[in-house]
């Protein structure tokens, strides 16, 4: 990864959240309504935020939920595209494109 990928969402969880208002992992868990492992493998950036966490989160700490994915998700697509990067495939031209349709049909 590079200086320009987006940090695991889970680290804006850790700052801007707990560390934020003095929280500790088990505080900030009970806040939330989840176990103090989940919430410390979302913080340990061990795991990502569901849209079940992002509603949670957003609950408790404010923004809304799609905020909270949005992270989630510059993260995954950051690290599908470095994955990516060297995979050999190329765009369907427009004729193969009418002649895979025309069999489908």
């Amino acid at each position: 990864m590079n200086h320009t990928d987006p940090a695991h969402p889970g680290k804006a969880v850790r700052e801007e959240c707990l560390a934020r208002h003095g929280l500790s992992v088990f505080q900030a868990a009970k806040l939330i309504g989840v176990t103090r492992q989940a919430l410390n493998n979302l913080v340990n950036c061990h795991c990502g935020i569901s849209p079940e966490m992002a509603i949670r989160l957003a609950a408790v700490f404010g923004g809304e939920p799609e905020a909270w994915l949005h992270l989630q998700m510059e993260y995954d697509l950051a690290h599908a595209k470095e994955r990516l990067a060297g995979l050999d495939i190329a765009a369907l031209s427009a004729s193969a494109m009418n002649e895979q349709q025309a069999r489908l049909f």
